[in-house]
C-alpha cells in the first residue's frame, strides 16, 4: 500500500500496547521512529525494523504524524511540550498529533489552548483512544474512536484504520471520543471489581471456580471483562496484561471528571476505592485480574484452589421418558414461567399451570396443545409425575407447597418437585428436608434459570442443577425441554442449594452490571453524548455485557414495560448479602447496587422494569437517557436518484464477460482445502437460487459435525433472525457461529460464514456481521452484494434497484424501504453503509467493484479486491446472472492470497460460490405430486404485508374462484382478543382439514390491513403473534396437504421448523423462478415428503403465486 506523505511517523510511548501498535505499523511499510523511557524497549523496536530516537523531540523532527500512547496526561503533556525534550516545537506545518492514551477530555481542550500561545494552530489533534489489548495491538485489529476537526480527521484516516479493525468517528469537537472511551472504562473497571467480587464469594462458599466461570459466561451474568479475566484468577495468573495501576488511573479520570460537573457516579467511586486498596497493597503494577486478592486477603489463591476440586461424572440417564409423563404441574406464570411452561407444551407434555393472577393462566392457555389450567396449586400439584415451581421468592414456595396452597398433600409418591425460582441456598436446604419428610419418596432438584423472557419462550434457558442423581433423572426430560441444547444445562456438585449458590453469583453479577449500564448511560448524557450511538458502540467493546445489551435498549426509549421487574433486584441483591455476612464476606458494589434498586424502589418503580433504576440518576442530575438518544448525529442526507427504463439501461452497459468461469469455481470448490461454506439465512426465502443442498433448522453440536463432515461444498442454516430484535438476533448468531467453531475443530474443517440477507435491503445490519466477528475473528473485509437477478435486483454504478415493469426503481423508492422494522433512505449502497453503521465506517472505508471490473474479468476482479483498504466494506456491481459468477471467481483468487471476507449477500452470491447452475423450476409432475392416487388439496398459508403478496393473493382469489377455499384472519381482532385467538385457531383448522379431505386447496391468510405497533420492536411483536396463530393451525391440521405454500418469509420459516417440525430438508430446486421448493424425509417431522414451498413476500409477478398453484392442482 502506497503511504506517500504519511510514511514517516514518530511514535512516542512503546509499552505493552504502545510496541503492538508502533511494530504494526512498521509491517504495513511505514518508517516508524520510536521513543521510549526504557531503553531495553528501544533496543526490542531496532530488531523489528523501528528506528529509534532519544527523545521526543529528535523522533517528532520533520515527521508529518506524530502518535502517542504514553500512560497518562502528565506524561503527554511531558512528550508534547517539555521545553528541552518536547515534540510540538520540531513538528513541520500541518502536522497531526494523534493522541491514543486514556485522558481527561479536558486535557485535550487544554492541548488546542496552549498550541495557540505558541503559535502552532497549524498543528492537529485527533483525539483517538484505543481499545483491545496487546494481541490486537500488534495486528493491527484494535477498536479506535476518534474525533477532531475534518482536516484532522482527514489527515490520520489512513494510519488509524491501518491499526484497527473497527474505526468509529465520534462527533463533536476534540475530547468527544475521549468522553466515550471514558464511559467505556468506567464500565470494564466495574466489572472487572465485580468479577473479582463474584468470584471470591463463590470460592468462600466454596463452590467448583471453575464450574461457576463455565456457567456465567452463557447466563445473563456474563460479561466481556468476566469472560477476560477470571480466566487469570482461576490460573493465578497475574503477568500483567493489562496492570492493575491503569484502572486506577482510568477510574480516577471517571471520578474526577463526575466530581467536576457534578455528577453521581456510587459504583464507579465504590470501584475506584478497590483500585486503590489493591495499588496500596502492592498488585498495582501486576494484572488488574489481581483484585482477587483484596477480597481473600486471607485466601489470596482459593479461586485458583477451588478450580482444581474434582466433578464428579454423574449418571443423568432419565429414568422417566417423555412419554411416561402423564402430568406436569406448573406454578407461577410470570413473565418467564409462562414461556417456560409453554415450551414444555410445544415439547409434547400435558402441562397444568396455576398462577395467582388468572389473566397469566389464560395466557398460558392460548398456547393450545396439552395446556390446562389449575384453579389452586393443589389441583395443579394433583397427580403430577413433576411439579415445577417459578414463583417470586421463598416465601411464597413455601406458602405454595405447604402452607395455604397445600400442593404438598396433592402430589403423588415418588414425584419430583423442581424449584426454579431465586431463593437463598440456605432455604433450599430445608425445603428439600421438608419434602424429605412428607415420606412420600418425594425429592427436590434445585433448577434456578437465567436468560431472559425470549430464550425461555424459545427453550433456550440457561439451567442450572443441583438435586440427588435419582431425582436428576426424573426430572431431566422437563429441564432437558426448557434448556434446548445440552450445552445450557450445568449440574453443580454438592446436593440441593448448590445450584442456587451459583444462580446467587449469577445474579450478584446480573445486578451490578445493570446499575453499571445505567450509571454509564446517565454519565453519558450528562457529558452531552449521544446516547445511542454510545450504546452501539459500548455493546461490542471491552465494556460491554449482556445486561448492558439486553438492558439499554429500553433505557434508550424510556420504556419500563416490567419483563424483569425492579423488585427481583431489591430481593436478589438482599440475598447476596445476606450469605455474604453470613460468610463474613465483604461485597461493596452489591451493596452499592442494591442501595440504587432500593431507592428506585422508594419511588414506586418496585413493578417496573429493573433498566428503569437509570431513573435515580435523571431525577438527580437533570438528564435523560432517552432525550439524549434522540439528539441529532451528523447530518446525513442519501442521494437521490430517478428511476430508469429497464432494457435500456441494461443494453447500454458494457458486454458481459464472454468466458465460463463456472468449470473454475467447481474445480475450486471441490479443493479440500476450500472452506466450506455456510450460509445463515435470515429467512428460508434464500434457498431460492440452489438445488440439492441442505438446510437446517437447528444447530446442536451433534447436528452441526454431522453436517460439516458431509457437506463437500456448503449448507444452509435457517435463522430467521430477521423476526428478531436486534439484541436476540446478535446473540442468535454469536450462538451459533460458537457451535460452528467448536464443531468444526471436532471434525476438522474449515468453514466460511454467509450471512444471507434480503435483496431489498431489510435485516440487522451491521449487527449480524459485527456478531460473526465477535466470535470468529476480524476478516479483511465485508462483502456486500445483494444482486438477484430472478426477484429482479440489479447493482449498477453502486445503487440498489428494484425492477417493476418496465423500470428500474431506486430501492429507497420502494415499499419495502418503508419497512416499520428495517426502513432505510438510501439507493446507494455507499450511502446505505453510512446510514447503518456511520460510526463505524467512512466513505474513505467504501470500496466499489464495477461492472466494469467485472465484465474485465476475473483476474481484474482480484486485482482491485487486494488493493481495497483493509477494514472497507466492498461493494458489489451486477447486472446479469454470468456477473455474480465472474466476481465469485476473482474473489476465490484472491482469497489464494490469504485474504479473509465476510458475506452479506443476497440469494445470487450463494449459488455462485458454490459452483451451482441454474435449472428449471420444477413442476407439480417433476415431484409426482398430482400423479398420486391421493386426491387431497394442497394448502397456501399467507403472512406476508408487503403489497406484491397482497397483489398476488388477489389474482389467485380471482383466478380460482370457487376451486379455491379461503379461510381470512382478522388481525386486528387478533390483537383486541389474544384469548380469543385459541377459537379462531381451532375452527380454522377444523375448515381446513375438511376442505382439504374433499380435494380442495386451501387459502389460510391473515388480513391485509397491515398493522403496526408504535416502533419497530412493537411491530415485530405483532408480527410473532400473527405467526404463532399461523404455526398453531399448521400444527393442528391431522390431514396431509398435496403440497403447502407459505409465503413470506417469517411465515414459512415458522411454518417449517414449528408447524412442520423440520430440523433439515433438501433443497430439491424451485417451483418458480426465485420461489424456493424443499422436502422433509425425516420420520420426525409432520408430514414426511410433503413439498413444501417457500415463497418469499417479495418475489414473482402479479400472477406468479396463481400461476404456480394452476399448475399443481389436480
Amino acid at each position: 500500500m502506497d503511504h506517500q506523505s504519511n510514511a514517516n511517523v514518530a511514535f512516542a510511548g512503546l509499552g505493552a500496547m504502545g510496541f503492538g501498535m508502533a511494530t504494526n505499523l512498521v509491517k504495513k511499510g511505514y518508517q516508524v521512529t520510536g521513543f521510549d523511557v526504557y531503553t531495553p524497549t528501544l533496543d526490542r523496536f531496532k530488531t523489528v525494523g523501528g528506528e529509534v530516537a532519544s527523545s521526543p523531540r529528535e523522533a517528532a523532527d520533520g515527521k508529518s504524524i506524530f502518535i502517542c500512547m504514553v500512560a497518562n496526561s502528565q506524561q503527554a503533556d511531558s512528550v508534547l511540550f517539555d521545553s528541552v525534550t518536547g515534540a510540538v516545537q520540531v513538528l513541520p506545518q500541518q502536522a497531526t498529533i494523534i493522541l491514543c492514551s486514556t485522558v481527561p477530555a479536558a486535557f485535550l481542550e487544554s492541548i488546542e489552548d496552549r498550541l495557540k500561545i505558541l503559535g502552532r494552530q497549524d498543528i492537529m489533534i485527533v483525539d483517538s483512544p484505543v481499545s483491545g489489548g496487546t494481541i490486537r495491538a500488534a495486528d493491527g485489529s484494535l477498536t479506535i474512536l476518534s474525533s477532531g476537526s475534518p482536516e484532522a480527521l482527514a489527515s490520520s484516516k489512513r494510519i488509524l484504520n491501518d491499526m484497527s479493525a473497527t474505526l468509529h468517528t465520534i462527533a463533536g469537537k476534540i475530547g468527544a471520543a475521549s468522553k466515550v472511551k471514558m464511559v467505556n472504562q468506567l464500565l470494564a473497571g466495574i466489572h472487572i471489581a465485580a468479577s473479582a467480587e463474584a468470584m471470591g464469594l463463590a470460592a468462600t462458599m466454596g463452590l467448583n471456580t471453575r464450574t461457576v466461570f463455565d456457567v456465567i459466561r452463557n447466563a445473563a451474568g456474563n460479561s466481556w471483562m468476566f469472560e477476560n479475566r477470571v480466566p487469570h484468577m482461576l490460573e493465578n495468573d497475574w503477568t500483567p496484561h493489562s496492570a492493575l495501576d491503569i484502572f486506577v488511573k482510568d477510574m480516577g479520570i471517571v471520578t474526577s471528571t463526575a466530581r467536576s460537573c457534578g455528577f453521581p457516579l456510587p459504583l464507579s467511586s465504590t470501584a475506584e476505592q478497590l483500585y486503590i486498596s489493591g495499588s496500596a497493597q502492592g498488585y498495582g503494577r501486576e494484572d488488574d485480574a489481581g483484585l482477587i486478592r483484596v477480597f481473600l486477603p486471607k485466601s489470596s489463591s482459593a479461586v485458583h484452589d477451588l478450580s482444581k476440586t474434582t466433578v464428579p461424572v454423574h449418571d443423568l440417564s432419565p429414568s422417566l421418558t417423555p412419554i411416561e409423563i402423564n402430568k406436569v404441574g406448573f406454578i407461577g406464570l410470570g413473565a418467564m414461567g409462562v414461556g417456560m411452561a409453554k415450551t414444555l407444551v410445544k415439547a409434547g407434555f400435558p402441562v397444568c399451570g396455576y398462577d395467582i393472577y388468572p389473566p397469566s393462566v389464560e395466557k398460558f392457555l392460548d398456547c393450545g396443545g396439552k395446556a390446562s389450567g389449575a384453579q389452586t396449586p393443589a389441583d395443579a400439584a394433583m397427580d403430577a409425575q413433576v411439579l415445577v415451581l417459578m414463583v417470586q421468592n421463598a416465601l411464597q414456595a413455601d406458602d405454595v407447597l405447604f402452607g395455604s396452597g397445600k400442593a404438598a398433600e396433592s402430589l403423588p409418591n415418588g414425584s419430583v418437585v423442581i424449584l426454579s425460582s431465586t431463593v437463598p441456598p440456605s432455604f433450599v436446604r430445608e425445603f428439600r428436608s421438608k419434602i424429605v419428610a412428607l415420606g412420600k419418596n418425594i425429592d427436590l432438584v434445585d433448577a434456578p434459570v437465567s436468560g431472559g423472557v425470549v430464550r425461555a419462550a424459545n427453550g433456550q434457558l440457561t439451567i442450572i442443577c443441583s438435586a440427588e442423581d435419582a431425582a436428576m433423572s426424573k426430572a431431566r426430560p422437563i429441564i432437558s425441554a426448557m434448556t434446548g441444547i445440552p450445552q445450557n444445562l450445568y449440574h453443580i456438585d454438592g446436593g440441593v442449594g448448590a445450584a442456587s449458590s451459583v444462580k446467587l453469583i449469577n445474579q450478584l453479577l446480573a445486578g451490578v452490571h445493570i446499575t453499571a449500564a445505567a450509571e454509564a448511560m446517565a454519565f453519558g448524557s450528562k457529558l452531552g453524548l449521544n446516547t445511542k450511538l454510545l450504546y452501539e458502540i459500548i455493546k461490542t467493546a471491552a465494556g460491554g455485557s449482556w445486561m448492558f445489551e439486553n438492558r439499554v435498549p429500553a433505557m434508550l426509549n424510556a420504556d419500563w414495560t416490567p419483563h424483569s421487574a425492579l423488585a427481583i433486584f431489591v430481593k436478589d441483591l438482599g440475598i447476596v448479602l445476606d450469605e455474604s455476612k453470613r460468610l463474613s464476606y465483604a461485597a461493596p458494589l452489591s451493596a452499592a447496587a442494591h442501595q440504587l434498586y432500593l431507592m428506585g424502589a422508594s419511588h414506586g418503580w418496585s413493578k417496573e422494569a429493573d433498566g428503569g433504576v437509570v431513573r435515580v440518576w435523571e431525577l438527580l442530575a437533570g438528564i435523560s437517557v432517552a432525550k439524549s438518544a434522540q439528539e441529532a448525529l451528523p447530518s446525513f442526507t442519501p442521494q437521490t436518484y430517478p428511476k430508469l427504463p429497464l432494457k435500456e439501461t441494461i443494453d447500454s452497459l458494457p458486454e458481459p464477460y464472454s468466458h465460463d468461469v463456472l468449470p473454475y469455481i467447481n474445480d475450486h470448490v471441490k479443493q479440500s482445502n476450500t472452506p466450506v461454506l455456510v450460509v445463515l439465512d435470515d429467512d428460508p426465502t434464500g434457498t431460492q437460487t440452489c438445488h440439492d443442498i441442505a438446510v437446517l433448522t437447528v444447530w446442536d453440536h451433534e447436528t452441526l459435525c454431522s453436517e460439516l463432515s458431509a457437506a463437500d461444498k456448503g449448507f444452509f442454516i435457517l435463522t430467521n433472525s430477521r423476526a428478531l430484535p436486534p439484541i436476540e438476533a446478535r446473540s442468535l448468531i454469536t450462538t451459533i457461529c460458537e457451535n460452528l467453531e467448536k464443531a468444526a475443530k471436532q471434525v476438522g474443517k474449515n468453514f466460511e460464514i454467509v450471512l444471507r440477507g434480503d435483496s431489498t435491503l431489510r435485516g440487522h445490519f451491521p449487527d449480524e456481521p459485527e456478531a460473526v466477528e465477535a466470535v470468529l475473528g476480524q476478516v479483511d473485509h465485508w462483502i456486500l452484494a445483494p444482486f438477484f437477478y430472478q426477484g429482479g435486483r440489479y447493482t449498477i454504478n453502486d445503487v440498489h434497484y428494484v425492477a417493476e415493469g418496465d423500470s428500474l426503481v431506486p430501492a429507497s423508492q420502494t415499499p419495502f424501504a418503508a419497512d416499520a422494522t428495517f426502513g432505510y433512505k438510501s439507493s446507494n449502497l455507499r450511502d446505505y453503509v453510512l446510514e447503518k453503521a456511520g460510526s463505524r465506517f467512512g466513505e474513505e472505508n467504501l470500496f466499489s467493484i464495477t461492472l466494469e471490473d467485472i465484465r474485465s474479468g476475473p483476474e481484474r476482479i482480484a486485482e482491485q479486491l487486494l488493493n481495497a483498504p483493509k477494514g472497507s466494506v466492498i461493494i458489489v456491481n451486477a447486472a446479469a446472472e454470468s456477473d455474480m459468477y465472474v466476481f465469485v471467481a476473482g474473489l476465490l483468487r484472491a482469497q489464494q492470497t490469504g485474504r479473509k471476507y465476510l458475506y452479506r449477500t443476497g440469494a445470487a452470491f450463494v449459488s455462485c460460490r458454490l459452483g451451482i447452475s441454474g435449472i428449471p423450476p420444477l413442476s407439480s409432475k417433476d415431484l409426482g405430486i398430482n400423479e398420486s392416487a391421493t386426491k387431497r388439496g394442497g394448502l397456501i398459508v399467507a403472512g406476508s404485508y408487503v403489497p406484491k403478496t397482497t397483489e398476488q393473493l388477489a389474482s389467485l382469489r380471482s383466478r380460482r374462484g370457487g376451486e379455491l377455499h379461503v379461510i381470512e384472519l382478522d388481525v386486528s381482532e387478533m390483537i383486541k382478543s389474544p384469548s380469543g385467538v385459541t377459537d379462531t385457531v381451532q375452527a380454522t383448522i377444523l375448515e381446513t382439514d375438511a376442505h382439504i379431505s374433499d380435494g380442495k386447496d386451501v387459502l389460510v391468510m391473515t388480513s391485509r390491513k397491515l398493522i403496526l405497533g408504535a416502533d419497530a420492536l412493537s411491530s415485530l411483536s405483532i408480527g410473532g403473534l400473527v405467526a404463532e396463530a399461523l404455526v398453531k393451525i399448521v400444527q393442528g391440521l391431522q390431514v396431509q396437504p398435496r403440497y403447502i405454500i407459505a409465503k413470506g418469509g417469517i411465515t414459512s420459516s415458522d411454518a417449517a421448523t414449528k408447524g412442520l417440525k423440520i430440523k433439515k430438508a433438501m433443497i430439491l430446486g424451485q417451483a418458480a423462478p426465485g420461489v424456493p421448493l424443499w422436502r422433509c424425509d425425516e420420520e420426525s417431522s409432520k408430514f414426511k415428503g410433503v413439498a413444501y414451498v417457500v415463497f418469499p413476500g417479495n418475489v414473482g409477478g402479479k400472477d406468479t403465486l396463481a400461476e404456480l398453484v394452476e399448475g399443481w392442482s389436480v
